[in-house]
Order: structure tokens, then sequence, then C-alpha cells
């Protein structure tokens, strides 16, 4: 158990800690605490090991209790703008999971990242954990806006990458693409990362990914589509789409033509099993008012108002069949 006693945290070392380096647990446990003042607080034998002074090489067994004099409160981070909610819009929380709507240009990693936000607003609402740290579960890029799942516990975090590994989870994304598509397409092309131009190449030596893409509008040279993943590699959407001859529209990294405001891709829905079994729990994050203002100015004031539309929203279902059209 984890709690704050007076002006002292408590931390429980779980079992996966036995053996290890107190200073080490320490650097994982309290990443907000700077490593100078961990050292500091080692050497003046002011960190207790159940109850007694433990210098940094002092050797943890599980089940101990390590006590460390609380950092002072500061206040919030400055992240330059005062977005909702300690910086996230929150789309739903249980089972382990936050759902986090992601606006377009913001990183999920790095320097005031999505990841830093998400960290800030559950620093009150977790305890402080010796073998867990929430954090972003899948990759979206920093131009793609919609929904991400982070862990907000170990059990979660396990939860979510089971499910991916065994295909359970569903992603679809709206995107904006060059070109005419008329018909329903699927892309199976293996894929490759070059690291150094932080692009995503089709390669016979590469990685499988299925992308799905589903045409919902057709108009003056754009297409709008819903595109379905599982599990998804980084690019895969916009790699395929450009393989199908068909980029994001405003993508020029992939070959789309210029759009204001650059590409226009949302991560809509995010499907997976409840942990009881009982159904499909669906998270959808709403349109961003630059992607409906698009999308009225390309494809008409009903394109943007039934995609956006709680009815449209509740259980659309995409087949080479049906598919709801907006034409």
């Amino acid at each position: 158990m984890n709690r704050k006693q007076g002006d002292r945290l408590e931390l429980a070392a779980a079992f996966d800690y036995q053996g290890r380096r107190l200073d080490r647990i320490l650097r994982k446990a309290l990443p907000d605490m700077p490593l100078s003042r961990i050292h500091r607080l080692l050497r003046k034998g002011l960190i207790m090991v159940d109850g007694k002074p433990a210098g940094p090489d002092a050797r943890v067994m599980a089940g101990s209790v390590i006590s460390v004099p609380a950092l002072p409160v500061e206040p919030p981070p400055d992240f330059g703008y005062s977005p909702p909610v300690a910086g996230i819009s929150v789309l739903w929380e249980g089972d382990g999971l936050l759902f986090i709507n992601k606006p377009a240009g913001i990183p999920v990693h790095g320097q005031n990242s999505l990841d830093t936000l998400a960290r800030a607003y559950l620093r009150d609402r977790l305890p402080r954990s010796l073998s867990f740290r929430p954090g972003p579960l899948h990759r979206l890029d920093r131009p793609t806006s919609g929904v991400i799942a982070f862990s907000t516990s170990l059990e979660g975090a396990r939860m979510f990458s089971a499910l991916t590994r065994a295909g359970r989870i569903k992603k679809q994304y709206a995107a904006i693409l060059d070109g005419t598509l008329t018909t329903a397409a699927f892309c199976a092309e293996p894929l490759a990362r070059d690291k150094e131009a932080r692009k995503t190449f089709i390669s016979p030596e590469g990685r499988p990914g299925n992308t799905r893409f589903v045409p919902l509008s057709v108009r003056a040279g754009y297409s709008l589509v819903m595109a379905e993943i599982r599990a998804g590699k980084a690019h895969q959407i916009r790699a395929h789409a450009a393989f199908l001859g068909h980029p994001l529209s405003g993508d020029t990294k992939y070959g789309g033509g210029f759009q204001q405001g650059g590409l226009f891709l949302h991560a809509y829905f995010l499907e997976f099993p409840s942990s009881d079994n009982s159904g499909i729990r669906r998270v959808r994050a709403p349109l961003p008012l630059r992607f409906r203002a698009r999308l009225a100015a390309l494809f008409g004031e009903r394109a943007a108002g039934l995609l956006s539309s709680p009815e449209y929203a509740e259980a659309p279902r995409w087949s080479d069949e049906a598919v709801p059209r907006f034409d």
C-alpha cells in the first residue's frame, strides 16, 4: 500500500522489486523527484526502509515499506495555454484505462506532450507505485487527433496489450484523401520504418499491417473515408493510403497535395471487449472544429453534421454491402 504520512511518503515494495537496489527503485518510483535530491536524502539518512535509515546500495525485500520525505507542493506546469481539465479532454475512464481526445499538433511523448498532461491529471488520482507508471498504450502521430488510451493500472495495461496482440481492439479513423475512392479498398502491404527519415515504406521485408478504407463521400476530387485497423504500425494509414494512390490530403510527406491546416486524420472510434465480457465498449472522440469546418467546405454541411451527430455515432457498421453515404 502506498500512502502519505504527514510530510513523508510511504511506498510498499512489490514482489518484482525483490532484491533490487534502493536507489534504482527510487529513481523509477519517484520520476518527479530530481536524482540529486534522492542521493542527498540517502546521504543524510532521511530515507528509511522498514523504519531504519538505508543507503543507496541497500537491497529491498518484497513487502518492505520505504519512507521518503515528500516533495514540496509546486504549482502546476505552465504549458503556454489553458486546455480543459488539467490539459486533457477525458472521454472515458475505467478498468485501469483512461481514454483521451488528443488534439492535433501535440505529441504523445516528450516535453509538453499529452503524456505530460495525462500524468498531471492522474498525479492526485493514483497512489504512488514502485512497479507501475501510467502511460500511453498506443501511438497517434503529432498531426492526428482523436481517441488514445492510457493505462492507469498495471492490470489495465496488461489487459489492453493482450487484447491488442489478439487483434480484438478495433480502431476507426475519419480521413480526407486526395482523389475519388468510390468503393471500399483493402491494403495488406508489409510496412518498414525508416527511422532517420521518420517515414514508413512498403517493403517485402516489413511487418504485416491491414488497413480497410470505406468511402463515405466523394466530391470535387476528394474522398471522405473511414479507415479501420486493428494493431496499427507507425504511419500505417498514411502509407497504405499513399500506396493505393489516394494519399491523405495535406500529407505532403506521403505525396498528398497541399491542404490548408495540414492533413486531416482523426481517431474517431476505439472498440474493445469490456473487462467483464458483458459486451463491447466503444469510445468515441468527437470531431474537432477544424475537421468539421474542412468537411463542410469540401463535402457540404450534411456530411459534417451527420458524421458529428450522436445518432450516427451510436452504431455505424461499415461493410462492402451497406456503406452509409453522405452524397
